[in-house]
């Protein structure tokens, strides 16, 4: 549809790169976070954590005076724990007390809340506690935790294994058919999210309402708000989550923290509103990290190349606790079913294990588990072409699931949707001059070219979750939208954005079906009361998901509007339609805008005849794509990196993206996305690492210990879009939001080992420090 106005007008709608309306007062400085809300006589409050990684709590002394300012577990009467238990079998239950009840179980535990006028005399108050507990023996490496004689995290288990899942297959002849086979063992490192900004509540009782309002930094309000209301044993219908500007979610506000429920419990018990803010240390040291992985790789392959089998053990960190509402086997059951990838791969074993550590609990991160299958995948392909003697386009031209078989259902019943891998793999090597590299590399230089190809599973449906064993499991999306009295149009959705722009990319879809200038739309998220429930933000699933559902409320609301200015027309239903934001005469003798109709319904009704049923100017629909196994988009990219030999040092000469993800809504906004998520990537391949010592103790408590790229170390990088729609979409778009991390991490150590293998050296733990870079060079020289 075009817009209302003049024919020249630029366009609004699916596929315009309209500027982010959202960004006005971002720039501004008028953004509102909770940090910037208060309340009057509200108290805040600060967490006395666990200093230990692993021992039992044996008491705790309040400071004289301040007992009442002090709540400790036992405080808490009523209150639940946080339970995220999976429906796969074999899942065991670990319980996350709110406060530490009876033993420590990683470093940065909430074991006190303390509640004072300021956050300053809070911690002052916290401070002043003493603790007594007993140290036990510490676990921290999940490979140790499964040792027979390794410490029992939650002593009830008979190991410290929250899950284990297995797909066998017989690959024992694979050795006398293959012409190479290679093994790998790879690591990944523990990652903290650090959003621009931290969690944050805010919570407060309504005795007028009887209701609790919780105000957070939350990506998934309408599951914050399910948790809480079963944690203090509320109805939901007492409980109101409202999330205001986000400053960041990736996955990390997407679980229930114990700080919400004991502030929430606080502001109930005191009747006086009760803030915690998120500090650097907290984030960094106390609270959910993600992404530690660990491969075994085996793959088999015949002289071109073509993949015979592959055979993987995947072990993931899952900390002590499993998160609500994902659970901690979100990243481990995932791996079986997506390893395999964009290839064709005729024989697969697989078996995992979320492993339980004195860490804290792990969530999902942008692209979390498709980073490390990737990363896995990858580097595999890559030490089976070099032993071939083939190039890495070669291994992965003979393996990729050619165009012609899409939709493509997989060895492990995974659909793909549309594309075209090998014409991403072609674009990309041809912005590159290779055979200069080569001559370079045969000059001595220590520079290398490498591929990273994926891809990325998005908007994930009930069968997707249910069969993950996730607890939280999508259904219908739903929108609601309204024309208001004077003609504008109001969107509300249960979809959070906290970066994605959807304040303006849920009204190009608005304007596509209605024609209303988006000027003219109002996107409305982030409270519970005021929305349809919604699972929220993540998993690439909101332009999918809720841009459906605002497609579909907006043609049932236009159906409306047709029935009603066909009336104002004095014509038949079959006489008008809908276009350029008015009801028109198919001859196009006359036409009445959406405005004009609004006006009339509303405040206008003697125009109208008593008969005219229509239902209203409001609609509420849902949407969910048939079927709903996800969307996937996918991208190859390609790098070439340089080693300084004597420091470790990398550098990105030069960064190629080709992404396919499906129609884009607003191009713009993708750029955006996809040099966010490669930031991000680049960060996991090259930088960011949470490492913990032999006791357990956090070793990167700052942002000066926690390093983050910044803009010098992320390139100038090229991007080129291949738009194959998706066929089971309302406009054809795929989830993208997690894409632009997924590829670096392989990409940049392929490039790495392109490099180093030239120096008898290889590396397979991220992140490619100049450390492990230099270990590397070295190993190479002594063998």
């Amino acid at each position: 549809m075009t817009a209302v106005g003049a024919a020249d007008a630029p366009p609004q709608g699916v596929g315009a790169s309209l500027r982010r309306k959202e960004d006005a007062r971002f720039l501004r400085g008028r953004g509102r976070y909770v940090g910037d809300i208060t309340q009057a006589g509200m108290l805040e409050v600060a967490f006395l954590r666990s200093p230990v990684a692993h021992a039992r709590l044996l008491g705790l002394t309040k400071p004289e005076g301040a007992e009442d300012r002090v709540f400790t577990a036992g405080d808490l009467l009523g209150v639940g724990a946080i339970r995220a238990a999976s429906n796969l079998a074999g899942f065991r239950v670990s319980e996350q007390p709110v406060l530490a009840r009876g033993k420590l179980r990683h470093v940065g535990e909430a074991i006190a809340a303390c509640i004072a006028p300021t956050r300053a005399q809070a911690e002052d108050l916290a401070a002043a506690c003493t603790l007594d507990y007993e140290e036990l023996p510490v676990v921290t490496d999940m490979l140790a935790a499964r040792a027979p004689d390794a410490a029992l995290i939650h002593e009830h288990w008979p190991d410290n294994a929250f899950l284990e899942t297995r797909r066998e297959e017989d690959l024992s002849d694979l050795d006398g058919l293959a012409a190479a086979k290679v093994t790998r063992r790879l690591r990944t490192a523990r990652h903290c999210m650090a959003p621009l900004e931290g969690r944050g509540v805010l919570a407060e009782w309504d005795p007028r309402l009887e209701q609790l309002i919780v105000t957070s930094s939350a990506q998934m309000p309408h599951v914050i708000r399910t948790g809480l209301a079963e944690i203090l044993d509320l109805d939901e219908a007492q409980v109101r989550v409202i999330a205001p500007d986000v400053g960041g979610g990736f996955g990390y506000k997407g679980i229930l923290l114990p700080e919400e429920v004991v502030s929430a419990h606080l502001a109930m018990r005191l009747d006086r509103p009760v803030r915690w803010i998120e500090d650097r240390l907290e984030q960094l040291t106390a609270n959910a990290n993600c992404r530690e992985h660990h491969y075994v790789v085996t793959a088999w392959a015949d002289r071109e190349g073509r993949l015979l089998g592959v055979e993987v053990d995947a072990t993931v960190d899952a900390g002590a606790y499993s998160s609500y509402p994902f659970s901690a086997c979100l990243e481990a059951a995932q791996v079986g079913s997506i390893f395999p990838g964009p290839y064709t791969l005729p024989r697969f074993r697989c078996r995992t294990v979320s492993a339980c550590t004195n860490k804290p609990p792990i969530l999902p991160y942008r692209g979390v588990a498709r980073t490390g299958v990737c990363y896995a995948m990858e580097t595999t392909l890559d030490a089976l072409a070099r032993q071939l003697g083939i190039g890495t386009d070669a291994i992965r031209l003979a393996n990729l699931v050619p165009p012609e078989a899409m939709p493509y259902r997989n060895l492990v019943g995974k659909v793909f949707d549309s594309g075209d891998y090998p014409e991403a793999l072609r674009r990309a090597l041809a912005c590159f001059d290779l055979d200069r590299l080569r001559a370079r590399q045969a000059a001595g230089e220590c520079v290398g070219f490498g591929l990273g190809i994926f891809c990325e599973q998005g908007a994930h449906g009930t069968s997707v979750y249910h069969g993950w064993g996730i607890p939280m499991v999508p259904g219908y999306e739903q929108a609601l939208a309204r024309f208001t009295p004077d003609g504008g149009l109001e969107l509300r959705t249960g979809v959070h954005s906290h970066g994605q722009g959807l304040e303006t990319t849920l009204a190009q879809v608005a304007h596509e079906v209605l024609g209303v200038p988006t000027a003219r739309i109002r996107v409305v998220h982030g409270d519970t009361a005021l929305t349809p429930y919604s699972t929220g933000t993540w998993g690439s699933r909101a332009m999918v998901m809720a841009g459906g559902a605002v497609a579909e409320a907006c043609r049932l609301l236009g159906e409306r509007a047709l029935a009603i200015g066909a009336v104002l027309l004095q014509a038949g239903p079959e006489a008008v339609e809908l276009a350029g934001g008015a009801v028109r005469r198919r001859d196009g003798s006359a036409a009445v805008a959406l405005e004009e109709i609004a006006r009339t319904w509303y405040r206008r009704p003697q125009h109208l005849a008593r008969d005219v049923d229509t239902g209203g100017l409001e609609v509420t629909a849902g949407y969910r794509p048939d079927p709903d196994t996800g969307t996937h988009s996918y991208a190859c990219h390609a790098v070439i990196a340089r080693i300084d030999r004597d420091t470790g040092a990398v550098a990105l000469e030069d960064y190629v993206v080709v992404e396919d993800g499906g129609k884009l809504v607003n191009p713009m906004i993708v750029d955006g996305q996809v040099l966010g998520g490669l930031a991000q990537g680049i960060g996991t391949a090259l930088y960011e690492e949470m490492p913990f010592d032999a006791a357990g103790q956090p070793l990167a408590g700052t942002l000066a210990d926690y390093l983050l790229p910044g803009s010098t170390e992320v390139p100038d990088v090229r991007l080129d879009h291949m738009e194959t729609p998706s066929p089971w979409t309302r406009f054809g778009q795929k989830g993208i939001g997690e894409s632009g991390a997924i590829g670096p991490p392989a990409a940049i150590v392929n490039a790495i080992n392109d490099a180093l293998h030239r120096f008898g050296a290889e590396l397979t733990d991220l992140p490619a420090s100049p450390a492990r870079v230099l270990a590397a060079l070295e190993a190479g020289r002594r063998q």
